[in-house]
């Protein structure tokens, strides 16, 4: 079978154009910093010449002050070449911290782009990506790419530079000679160009090497807990050693062939200067050349060759940076399931009649709808028990209310207006969330409980403590509302947890509230309170208590089960959970 030439260039310059694409996107983050970039370049462009200068005035002071015997001339060299020195010097201190801050802002700019990407995705995205590989694209290889975004210019700017420079220098003293630093770069080019594609292959798989790790890593730590009441340290020691000496094996194989991409570039350098010394001495010796004449050559010989390297080398980064471009383009590329198109904004005067019309819903390449035609009303301020098997849809349900994703068909509607004609951060700051797994940040009592609304005056703050009867543990808190919970709040109780994701929760105002599965992981009696808190608190608020435990859902006036996508009521084993109206459902297949 053969293949046409113009098929094997279709994948080829499609990978191009990609490339262009993403080296677009990167350089899109330097464009706006512009200004102080070339107030850097300025900065950088005089200290080479500053440094390229020195040689030249070593060459002088060699054959027109001390072989002339001038030491009037010598003295005035000396000073020349310390001035030259002291103000390359403070030049370079000032552009190493001007360097510094433009590399940081252009880094934390990137990071916090993909971060802010990061948001706007479902969470079927972070069900299909390890959290661990995410976190080493948004770190690791977002660094790399900063890295080389600023330092590929000033390499590029600094490496032209300098060579040039040394060139014209070199074409002085020695026109001959200079033709075997030219006779280098093709034959190093073409080296480079040979071992390219090698060291990009290795350079991706250290980089998955790494996610491994830290994979590991973000699974294993804030399971320490259950790790050691299974007594499984020694088997997680172990893996984790599996996994470094997998990473270690790849970063010395990278080794290698980077020794081995330098090392012949390097013997070929070493070989030409040793040519230079051998020529340009018998030439010294036959009186052809002036002895500080050789000197300066081979010192600019040696600064030659070091910007000829960093112009081959910036090719050879090109390649490595390409894996970090693919990776962490594969999260600014990745597309939100909900895009926030509405402008409405939830009024203080909405009461929260809740509402499904014919909601149809199934998850990305499944085959099975979680939700059929589902259709559903409650009146505003009630109390909705949802009772269903695990899997059945209950967490789907409050996905779609909390437009994580949007129904395949059908809407949901408030006081009678769809949903997704809010804006999306409007819509989800009046639904309070208290979850089975209540979310704590590292910081005080205070900074979680005003999390979902940091404008909160301190008034506010103490009567939501005060409503979530959370004075008690304030007042045996050393620190009071400013003491620390620790990582995922692990100070705390998980009563204590409850009763501040309940005061956070009464801060949002909000207009729906959910706990899901929210009293699973407390006793009986603490669940009462916290139920009965709810009824108390958030009385006018619609409030759905997503249970697997019966007793949770004793006093909601409404029950509802969700079996085989449909929404079902009033029969069957919802009836047997509680007494009460039953929300009307139509059950349609």
């Amino acid at each position: 079978m053969q293949v046409s030439g113009s098929a094997v260039a279709v994948p080829v310059a499609a990978a191009r154009a990609v490339d262009r694409a993403a080296m677009r996107w990167l350089f899109g983050f330097v464009r706006p910093r512009s200004a102080p970039l070339l107030a850097l370049l300025a900065l950088s462009v005089t200290t080479s010449l500053l440094v390229l200068v020195q040689p030249y005035l070593t060459k002088l002071l060699i054959d027109d002050g001390l072989l002339a015997r001038q030491f009037d001339t010598v003295l005035l060299l000396v000073a020349a070449i310390f001035l030259v020195g002291l103000v390359a010097t403070l030049l370079s201190g000032a552009n190493r911290y001007f360097y510094t801050r433009l590399s940081g802002h252009i880094l934390f700019d990137l990071r916090e782009s993909v971060y802010r990407h990061l948001q706007t995705l479902s969470p079927a995205f972070y069900a299909r990506n390890r959290g661990g590989d995410i976190l080493t694209r948004l770190d690791g290889d977002v660094a790399e790419i900063q890295r080389f975004a600023v330092d590929s210019l000033f390499a590029a700017v600094s490496a032209l530079l300098g060579l040039v420079g040394t060139l014209v220098f070199m074409l002085l003293l020695s026109w001959q000679l200079t033709l075997v630093l030219v006779a280098l770069v093709p034959l190093h080019w073409l080296y480079l160009r040979y071992m390219r594609p090698r060291v990009q292959q290795q350079t991706r798989r250290l980089r998955e090497r790494s996610s491994d790790v830290t994979a590991f890593l973000v699974e294993t730590v804030p399971a320490m807990k259950f790790i050691q009441a299974v007594a499984a340290e020694s088997r997680e020691a172990n893996r984790l050693g599996v996994l470094n000496k997998l990473y270690l094996g790849d970063l010395l194989q990278l080794q290698l062939i980077e020794f081995a991409t330098a090392a012949v570039p390097n013997t070929l350098t070493s070989a030409a200067r040793a040519l230079v010394f051998a020529v340009g001495g018998y030439w010294v010796i036959q009186g052809q050349m002036a002895l500080g004449s050789l000197i300066a050559f081979s010192t600019y010989l040696g600064m030659a060759v070091g910007p000829v390297q960093g112009l081959l080398g910036l090719y050879m980064s090109l390649f490595r940076v390409q894996v970090c471009l693919e990776r962490v383009r594969y999260l600014v590329e990745a597309t939100p399931d909900v895009r926030s198109s509405g402008q409405r904004v939830p009024g203080a005067g909405m009461r929260g009649a809740l509402e499904l019309q014919a909601v149809s819903f199934r998850y990305p390449g499944s085959e099975e709808d979680i939700l059929r035609q589902a259709s559903v009303s409650f009146p505003a301020g009630c109390s909705v028990g949802i009772y269903s098997p695990s899997g059945s849809g209950k967490t789907t349900l409050v996905d779609l209310l909390l437009r994580h994703y949007e129904p395949d068909s059908g809407c949901i509607l408030v006081d009678g207006i769809d949903i997704r004609e809010f804006g999306l951060g409007a819509w989800r700051r009046r639904i309070a969330l208290v979850a089975q797994d209540i979310v704590l940040f590292r910081g005080s009592v205070l900074d979680n409980i005003r999390y979902a609304r940091p404008d909160a005056t301190d008034e506010e703050v103490r009567q939501a403590v005060r409503c979530a009867q959370l004075n008690a543990l304030v007042a045996r808190l050393p620190e009071g509302l400013d003491t620390p919970v620790g990582e995922r709040g692990t100070r705390l109780s998980g009563g204590e947890k409850q009763r501040i994701a309940i005061a956070r929760a009464l801060l949002q105002q909000p207009l729906l509230v959910i706990l899901d599965e929210a009293t699973s992981a407390v006793d009986v009696e603490v669940e009462r309170e916290v139920l009965q808190a709810v009824e108390e608190l958030f009385g006018d608020c619609t409030r759905l208590v997503i249970s697997h435990r019966r007793s949770a859902l004793d006093n909601c006036g409404y029950l509802l089960a969700i079996e085989g996508g449909k929404l079902q009521s009033g029969t069957g084993t919802v009836a047997s959970v509680g007494a009460g109206p039953y929300a009307h459902g139509d059950v349609d297949a």
